[in-house]
């Protein structure tokens, strides 16, 4: 054998032993036995319906509504308070208190957007409903609603 020769089986003999120290890397992946093959990738089923959640949904009541109305005046909301409002009084507010409060505060917001027919009705409607109905002596002084108030008390229709 020549020298050439040696050295080429020596080198390649070199490199086995290097390639199966290192456990095969240089001769791309290995097959792993068939026992160890993963299985397949599973397709995810769609998810289970959601059953309807009982007794969770929030009941309108004319009194929730009368609230929100108020506190909705309050926050200068007034096309909504209105909406809200005039909805208690439609689903029927059981005290007559409730329905006179309901009314003021319409009367308030008809007086300032200038709805003046409205605004009278809405506090005659709130003294025949309750007849203790009365503004406070500030609400009253009101330049807007105070002279359509004081109109609403006397006894000419």
């Amino acid at each position: 054998m020549t020298l050439t020769r040696r050295r080429s089986l020596h080198g390649s003999l070199a490199a086995a032993l290097v390639l199966s120290a290192l456990g095969g890397c240089a001769h791309g992946p290995q097959s792993a036995p068939a026992d160890t093959v993963p299985p397949p990738p599973t397709v995810a089923s769609a998810p289970e319906p959601v059953a309807e959640v009982a007794s969770t949904a929030v009941v309108v009541t004319p009194e929730t509504l009368l609230a929100q109305g108020v506190k909705e005046y309050q926050s200068a909301q007034y096309q909504q308070a209105e909406l809200d409002l005039k909805s208690a009084l439609q689903m029927g507010l059981a005290k007559p208190a409730d329905v006179a409060l309901a009314n003021k505060h319409l009367a308030f917001i008809f007086c300032t957007s200038k709805r003046e027919a409205m605004c009278l009705a809405a506090f005659k409607a709130a003294r025949a409903a309750d007849p203790k109905f009365a503004l406070t002596k500030a609400e009253a002084g009101h330049p807007m609603w105070g002279p359509v108030y004081r109109r609403s008390l006397s006894k000419k229709k």
